[in-house]
């Protein structure tokens, strides 16, 4: 992916990584249109952010997914990269059903559903570009989990995995797969992850992501530096000890 020059959708750009993403990739010269289910939301981040546009989408409805990419194939008909940042994280205790079954569907509708359904509005057209690509968030939480997230950590493991296979299959195509890594990061994921001293700093984090774009446009995963001790776990021969300091330190990672 080139670092600008793009039109880029980021549905779950409201706050967080994905706002944090689009202000920095808008100030490198892309077109950057954020996506959210609260119309006043982005009333007030376009009013704050005169350079960004706005779309209003809820992921884990397919009618709003295809009266977002309708309006937006429309609106912006360069459009060649969408990041797929919409996800939400629960605590879960999987000991008995009413502790986590109503979460884990509610996951597994936004944070797996949500990326195949986006994916499944936008590929054709994202086809027809010349060169375009679509941005997945998987998760440091799936290559090591942690114990009080099941859910968000399977279904990030399965972020994952569609990328690398949805990868092989557009290899005939324009559009590139790219995978983004976060490792814990200082938002509102979780409550008290805002402030939690083991999450990196949101700032540091997009800006070191902006710096790997620009170095390594054909990367096939951006890895910030603080996410690789969880992504390599297994490779280095180290995974119970990662998973063991993992749930040791950190009782809200991400």
């Amino acid at each position: 992916m080139q670092i600008s020059g793009n039109t880029i959708f980021i549905p779950g750009s409201t706050s967080g990584i994905g706002l944090a993403l689009a202000t920095a990739l808008a100030a490198k010269g892309n077109t950057v249109i954020v996506g959210g289910r609260r119309a006043e939301q982005l009333d007030a981040i376009t009013a704050e952010h005169p350079e960004l546009g706005a779309v209003r989408i809820d992921i884990t409805d397919p009618a709003s997914i295809n009266e977002a990419a309708d309006r937006l194939l429309s609106d912006y008909p360069a459009l060649n990269v969408v990041i797929a940042m919409a996800g939400i994280m629960k605590i879960e205790d999987w000991h008995r059903p009413s502790a986590f079954l109503d979460s884990a569907e509610a996951i597994i509708t936004t944070n797996v559903l949500g990326p195949i359904r986006l994916i499944a509005a936008f590929v054709e057209h994202l086809q027809r570009q010349p060169d375009s690509t679509i941005v997945t968030v998987s998760s440091g939480l799936a290559f090591a989990p942690l114990r009080v997230t099941p859910s968000y950590n399977a279904a990030k493991a399965a972020i994952h995995m569609l990328s690398e296979s949805v990868r092989l299959q557009l290899a005939d195509t324009s559009v590139k797969i790219l995978e983004l890594v976060p490792p814990a990061v200082r938002t509102g994921l979780l409550p008290g992850q805002e402030d939690s001293d083991f999450a990196m700093p949101l700032e540091d984090f997009v800006s070191e992501v902006m710096a790997l774009l620009e170095s390594r446009p054909d990367a096939h995963e951006i890895l910030v530096e603080r996410v690789k001790f969880l992504r390599y776990g297994e490779a280095r021969g180290d995974y119970d000890q990662v998973v063991a300091t993992l749930n040791a330190a950190d009782p809200h990672g991400n």
